[in-house]
């Protein structure tokens, strides 16, 4: 009997060791704090936002004259170098023909009132920049033979290759702005297309005309942004208040509901810019608070604490 009451006094202590661990280890489980964690908010707030589109544009003078010879002969002055910035009508070469540099000034002695010189003075006929110079003193030429070349400075453009699936928003950038490499801003105009698509790039030729005054090299490589889409009264948010999944197919923002917890609210997106998205739905109150970082990775009814 004594040794069967043992047993059983054995057991309930071990038993009542158990439910003490146990409750102890609920209590430490219950006592354990849940992780708050530290976030910035931000407000909604109302801007235009617009989402651009940036391609490159090359220089080009879409104008070229030639300087041609007026008569058959010899250089005999060359005034024309390649680079050179010329005006209308400038003096650029003088020919003689071949009659007159054989014979010389003898004619004019025998008869003064023959005024006789077999010699031809060739002008600029427009003004532009001389870019190719095809002959120097004492060549022979013959008449309606080219001389030089000469880039009609009034003729300058920027030519810009848009894909056409992006044809439509020519429209509502008629005026635009040029970017060159060293920061200069130039307003351009859309003056017109080419009636072609490069059947490989799949891309159409427009042609941005620029005011003139400045000297732009042939070839250079310069940025031009076009619109894409605008909006005047858009809800936006700074684009860290603004969580995606992998494939960015769900999008959604962290908002306060009182001083100490954050719920997940899934958005609809819009347009966006650098710093700013539009969010489409729904549609937040100016005194929403929205987590603007410190939201990646909490989950739903999350425990933060805000810090300014």
């Amino acid at each position: 009997m004594q040794k069967y009451l043992k047993l059983t006094l054995g057991a309930m202590a071990i038993i009542s060791c158990l439910l003490a661990c146990s409750n102890a280890d609920s209590t430490a489980v219950e006592e354990t704090p849940s992780p708050v964690t530290p976030v910035q908010i931000t407000y909604p707030k109302d801007s235009s936002l617009a989402e651009y589109v940036e391609l490159s544009a090359v220089s080009a003078y879409l104008e070229k004259s030639f300087v041609k010879a007026s008569i058959n002969g010899y250089i005999e002055r060359v005034n024309a170098k390649t680079g050179q910035q010329v005006a209308s009508g400038t003096l650029l070469f003088t020919l003689i023909t071949k009659e007159a540099r054989a014979i010389g000034n003898t004619v004019n002695k025998l008869d003064p009132g023959f005024k006789f010189s077999g010699v031809s003075n060739i002008h600029s006929g427009q003004a532009g920049t001389i870019v190719e110079v095809n002959h120097q003193n004492g060549d022979y030429v013959q008449d309606g033979e080219a001389l030089a070349t000469i880039s009609n400075r009034n003729s300058l453009v920027f030519l810009l290759d848009l894909p056409y699936e992006l044809n439509q928003i020519i429209a509502r950038n008629k005026a635009l702005e040029v970017l060159l490499p060293d920061g200069t801003r130039l307003p351009g105009s859309v003056s017109g297309t080419m009636p072609s698509v490069d059947s490989l790039a799949q891309t159409q030729r427009y042609i941005i005309k620029i005011p003139t005054g400045k000297d732009i090299p042939s070839g250079l490589i310069a940025k031009v942004r076009l619109t894409k889409l605008s909006h005047a009264e858009a809800q936006v948010l700074p684009k860290s208040a603004v969580l995606s999944n992998e494939t960015e197919d769900e999008f959604w923002v962290m908002k306060m509901i009182n001083d100490s917890t954050a719920i997940k609210v899934n958005v609809k997106k819009g347009i966006e810019s650098n710093s700013l998205i539009e969010v489409l739905e729904p549609k937040f109150s100016t005194t929403d608070r929205i987590i603007r970082t410190g939201n990646y990775g909490i989950g739903d009814t999350a425990r933060v604490k805000i810090q300014k």
